[in-house]
């Protein structure tokens, strides 16, 4: 019994820098690149302002995500949390809108990567993209960690190079920085909503809780770092890129970070910024086809999903089909959809599964300090959700419909 229990477990060979560096492949990835621009038009002067809002919900998420990972370490994330804490229904709410969002979030990766390397064959890009990365996954986690570890090294130092040409250049104006809430109080939520969606890569380091050493001494380590280092990237990018374009300038921006350098006066780092958001994209993507895998293979043994997706490779003891199902539908997307309203599609939903995420660690102990940043957790997440552009809530409303109806549908089969 031990044995067979054994065979379908998942190997543990990541430490805390390796967790570390998995978390910031999506923190630290194409957000960076993409979001600033729509969070400057929905809050104008009120982007830094989004920045802290949409940081302190993540922080509230980080810690509770942390503890629940200490206690629950398998394979999942908040989809095996609100099953235990909450019950079925909400283990399962919590797998889907993970799945949905993130699954669109890599057809959106992938997309970027096509746009920025070749924009007239970007779909044949992206399908290649996610071809390469799937067979990277495959190989095993610690292969992963070691292309991400890479990647993130490359887009630090594109960032670092951003940062520098456009604070230490004449255009640059301190005076750009002054916050306001031009956008109304509704346009800062609408843009830390947005912006929500580059935080959310700590997650990833919680759905591989089976395959980190020492969970409960690595997880609780690793989130918070990860995240800390991700949002002092963002607030030296933010800043940067502000005292050169300004609020207005940002909005209109189609490309804020390669627009910043060109008015920073050094048009020859613009391809430089472009491939250090292609290879964001990629480290984005490699991150999240390694966690939507890893929630599938949850929801599989518990046949929420197929149980052959449950499946672990004896040799390389990763998930093997379940990846190769992320890969095929994640490539199916990007083949054939136009995925630019996935940003707030995507942060709908993972502002769903964190909301399932902060009820669950809740209930972990009946302290009122031990619960205040669970209820700020929850709370943020519900309003930021519902301060998504319309389009974005009632799409994303409608995909969890789905799901829920599937999830009674099987119910009702099971009890017959």
């Amino acid at each position: 019994m031990a044995s067979a229990r054994s065979a379908s477990e998942l190997r543990r060979t990541l430490g805390v820098g390796d967790a570390v560096v998995i978390g910031l492949g999506s923190m630290v990835g194409a957000g960076i690149f993409a979001a600033l621009g729509p969070a400057a038009r929905a809050s104008g002067s009120g982007l830094l302002l989004g920045l802290a809002v949409a940081a302190v919900v993540a922080y509230c998420n980080a810690m509770a995500s942390a503890r629940l990972a200490a206690m629950y370490p398998a394979s999942g994330g908040t989809y095996v949390y609100g099953r235990e804490r909450l019950g079925p229904f909400w283990g399962y709410l919590a797998g889907w809108a993970f799945m949905v969002g993130k699954t669109a979030s890599c057809a959106a990766m992938a997309l970027t990567v096509g746009a920025y390397v070749w924009p007239g064959q970007a779909h044949a890009v992206a399908v290649a993209a996610v071809v390469a990365l799937t067979a990277v996954n495959y190989g095993g986690v610690q292969k992963s960690a070691w292309v991400t570890r890479v990647i993130v090294a490359v887009v630090l130092a594109v960032l670092a190079s951003v940062v520098l040409v456009c604070l230490r250049s004449g255009a640059s104006d301190a005076g750009r920085l002054s916050v306001g809430i031009s956008g109304g109080v509704g346009g800062v939520l609408q843009a830390a909503g947005l912006l929500f969606f580059a935080f959310a890569g700590y997650a990833r380091i919680a759905t591989l809780g089976e395959e980190v050493r020492d969970p409960a001494r690595t997880i609780p380590r690793a989130i918070p770092l990860a995240l800390g280092i991700a949002l002092a990237v963002y607030v030296c990018v933010a800043v940067a890129v502000l005292s050169v374009l300004g609020a207005g300038g940002l909005g209109q921006a189609g490309a804020p970070l390669a627009d910043a350098v060109r008015a920073a006066g050094v048009p020859g780092l613009v391809p430089v910024v472009r491939v250090g958001a292609a290879v964001a994209a990629l480290g984005s993507l490699l991150a999240l086809i390694l966690g939507v895998s890893r929630t599938t293979l949850a929801m599989a043994r518990d046949r929420y999903l197929p149980g052959a997706l449950s499946a672990v490779h004896p040799r390389f003891q990763v998930p093997h089909r379940a990846e190769l199902a992320v890969g095929v539908v994640v490539a199916a997307l990007a083949a054939t959809v136009n995925v630019r309203g996935a940003i707030g599609f995507s942060s709908f939903g993972v502002l769903a599964y964190y909301a399932v995420a902060n009820a669950s660690a809740w209930t972990l102990s009946p302290a009122p300090t031990a619960r205040a940043l669970p209820a700020v957790g929850l709370l943020g997440c519900v309003v930021l959700a519902f301060s998504l552009p319309v389009v974005s809530v009632v799409a994303g409303a409608g995909v969890l419909a789905v799901g829920l109806g599937a999830y009674g549908v099987r119910r009702r089969v099971a009890a017959r």
